[in-house]
C-alpha cells in the first residue's frame, strides 16, 4: 500500500477587507469538480518575502488596493485539500484592511484567478454568519469581530 503523499506547505497572508461601510470583501470561487466557496482576499508567501510583504503584494494583485498591512490580527495554522489537486499545511496570517473605497481593481489577478474567482461582492457582516454556499475561513465573523 503506498502511503499518502506529505502535504506541501504553503504559508499564506489574507486579507480581511472591509469597505467604509463596514462590509466585508469576499471572492467567490468555483472549482472544477468542487462546490464554490467564498473566501478572503490573499495567497501564499513567496521565498523571499515576509507576511506583510505578501499580504501587501497579494492586496494589490487581487485588489487594486495599495495600503499597509499593519502587523496580523490572527494568526492559525489550518490543513486543507486546495482545488489544484494537493494537501496543504499552511501557516496563515490575517491582516485588517479598511480600504477607503467599495471599487475594487482585478485586473492583477493571475491566469489560474481568471479562472476560478469569478465574481467578488462586499458582504454585510450579518450574512457572514450563513448562506446558501461556504465561506472560508469557517469562523470570518468572529474574526472580523475580533479584529475591530
Amino acid at each position: 500500500m503506498t502511503a499518502a503523499p506529505a502535504p506541501v506547505r504553503r504559508d499564506t497572508a489574507r486579507l480581511i477587507v472591509l469597505d467604509p461601510a463596514g462590509r466585508v470583501l469576499l471572492f467567490r470561487f468555483t472549482p472544477p469538480g468542487r462546490d464554490p466557496f467564498w473566501a478572503t482576499p490573499g495567497g501564499a508567501v513567496d521565498p523571499g518575502e515576509d507576511f506583510p510583504a505578501a499580504a501587501r503584494r497579494e492586496l494589490f494583485e487581487e485588489t487594486g488596493i495599495i495600503a499597509d498591512p499593519g502587523t496580523p490580527v490572527h494568526i492559525r495554522m489550518n490543513r486543507y485539500h486546495a482545488f489544484w489537486g494537493e494537501e496543504v499545511i499552511a501557516e496563515e496570517q490575517y491582516f485588517l484592511i479598511q480600504a477607503i473605497s467599495a471599487e475594487i481593481d482585478i485586473s492583477g489577478h493571475e491566469p489560474i484567478e481568471r479562472e476560478v474567482m469569478t465574481s467578488h461582492r462586499w458582504f454585510a457582516r450579518a450574512e457572514l454568519l450563513g448562506g446558501d454556499e461556504v465561506i472560508y475561513p469557517e469562523d470570518i465573523a468572529d474574526l472580523v469581530r475580533a479584529a475591530l
